[in-house]
């Protein structure tokens, strides 16, 4: 079973990918996307969120977006401001960004092998955002979005990148948010063969950010049937010890009848507490940093011994089990009010001005989950816990589409 296989890139012509470049289309909310967008008609959010294109009202989810999607897609390759490659490649996409660099293997991922769990998952998709996937990839014929994917160990196939990495590449910018964006084409039929042999010997590759993207193409696979482009999605897969997990915090709405003395008697039982006078960054994950009444503290955990399940010795588990479920009563964090997320690319300060403002009563920041825990739990698997993972720097979309011919 081959995990992958080289495709024809829809991608920027040379000169226009500071015009095409764009974040993924659910970092960015309609309005967002549409300051951003102002005044470039290439950029890749008339694609991604062709809302953005429409009366301001317009429901995102319109049919209309759908259409006007595909209008933008044609309307760029027309211009030539868009270039599809003549025959099927690989890519090289390096991403660098606060002094990390991070190369990996854009490519069509094989569905039988996503469906054989050769391709892993560790998150559960909601039907609406997977509808919306759906939606877009039929309007557009085309998979406009990558998924993220981890690969293990494998020395060889990292030295076969940075090789194919070596010479001028064919896009090199940095976006707004300091990311540098940078993409080599691999069209040698003996590279291309060396990469394929490479990865498919592989025991399996790791989504990591990208979920409803896969199982949406997963779906139009089943809808179209018979063998095609369709039966591969598209993806950029990177050696696991170069991918950066930030931390993705929780905040508390309310102490649910605490007052912040008895929060912190409460949490003494499992914890040892100390004040601390600036902003506390977990180093371990039995660590736990902590605002409340405008202070923080440092919790570690007293008794938590190794588990073999690697769902009970994540992060955002422990401090659950401890904290979240018997002192907060949230057993269910998804459709619970009280509970909110903070992805750690908005940095511990916004925890610190959550709790100042009175947006929330208590404010936890938590250790990262690690690649190597993210890998265990799709091995067994398991379903990782809701916000789990925030991956930096994220992918451009626009820098390579997969054309479902």
């Amino acid at each position: 079973m081959t995990l992958i296989k080289p495709f024809r890139a829809l991608r920027p012509a040379p000169g226009r990918a500071a015009e095409v470049l764009a974040p993924p289309y659910d970092v960015l909310s309609s309005a967002e996307a549409r300051e951003r967008a102002n005044g470039n008609p290439w950029n890749f959010l008339h694609v991604s969120k062709a809302e953005i294109d429409l009366a301001p009202a317009t429901d995102p989810y319109d049919a209309a977006v759908y259409a006007k999607a595909a209008d933008n897609l044609r309307a760029m390759s027309a211009a030539g401001v868009l270039m599809r490659d003549a025959k099927p490649c690989y890519y090289v996409y390096r991403l660098t960004w606060r002094g990390r660099t991070q190369t990996g293997l854009a490519a069509a991922a094989s569905l039988e092998a996503y469906a054989a769990n050769r391709i892993r998952k560790h998150e559960l998709t909601t039907p609406a955002k997977e509808d919306d996937r759906v939606r877009q990839i039929e309007a557009v014929n085309a998979q406009t979005g990558p998924v993220m994917m981890g690969y293990p160990e494998a020395p060889q196939l990292d030295a076969m990148l940075a090789r194919a990495a070596s010479g001028s590449a064919a896009v090199d910018m940095t976006a707004d948010d300091g990311v540098r964006h940078q993409l080599w084409v691999i069209d040698g039929d003996a590279a291309i063969a060396g990469v394929t042999r490479t990865v498919d010997a592989l025991p399996a590759l790791y989504i990591a950010d990208g979920h409803h993207r896969s199982a949406a193409a997963s779906r139009v696979a089943e809808k179209r049937g018979g063998d095609g482009s369709h039966r591969y999605f598209l993806s950029v897969v990177f050696p696991k010890a170069e991918m950066t997990i930030l931390d993705y915090n929780r905040v508390l709405r309310n102490l649910n009848g605490h007052s912040p003395e008895k929060l912190l008697a409460e949490l003494h039982d499992a914890y040892t507490i100390e004040p601390s006078a600036g902003a506390v960054r977990p180093s371990q994950a039995r660590e736990v940093g902590m605002v409340l009444g405008g202070r923080w503290y440092r919790l570690v955990l007293r008794n938590a011994p190794p588990s073999p399940d690697p769902i009970e010795r994540l992060p955002i588990t422990l401090l659950t089990r401890n904290v979240i479920e018997p002192i907060f009563g949230i057993t269910d964090p998804r459709t619970d009010k009280r509970i909110d997320f903070v992805g750690g690319g908005r940095g511990l300060g916004e925890l610190e001005r959550l709790v100042a403002s009175g947006a929330a009563a208590a404010a936890f920041a938590l250790y990262p989950t690690q690649m190597d825990d993210l890998m265990a739990v799709a091995d067994a698997g398991a379903i990782m816990p809701p916000k789990s993972t925030w991956f930096e720097p994220k992918l451009a979309d626009g820098m390579v589409s997969h054309v479902l011919d």
